[in-house]
């Protein structure tokens, strides 16, 4: 099962508000999931990002693969950072 870490789109029409979460590859984009590691509200002046870092940490390490638009606000938060020096020290 191919892992993918991506926005579920909630809110009404016109007014998006995501949910940062895990999710096989398989699955519709805003069906079936397997955890819920975060919030991104665009629609705030600044964008406000909340994420899970240990939960997210620990499916990236598992190798889920974080969408492009995921994978800039994992990098806005550091969690990328974190992620490349985790792999880095267990070489």
């Amino acid at each position: 099962m191919a892992v993918k870490i991506r926005l579920k789109r909630m809110g009404a029409k016109k007014s998006p508000y995501y949910r940062i979460v895990a999710a096989d590859s398989r699955m519709p984009r805003d069906g079936r999931f397997i955890e819920q590691l975060g919030t991104y509200d665009p629609r705030q002046n600044p964008a406000v990002v909340t994420i899970k870092e240990e939960e997210t940490l620990k499916w990236l390490n598992n190798g889920a693969q974080p969408s492009d638009t995921v994978k800039s606000l994992l990098r806005q938060k550091g969690i990328m950072k974190a992620f490349a020096e985790s792999k880095a020290a267990k070489k």
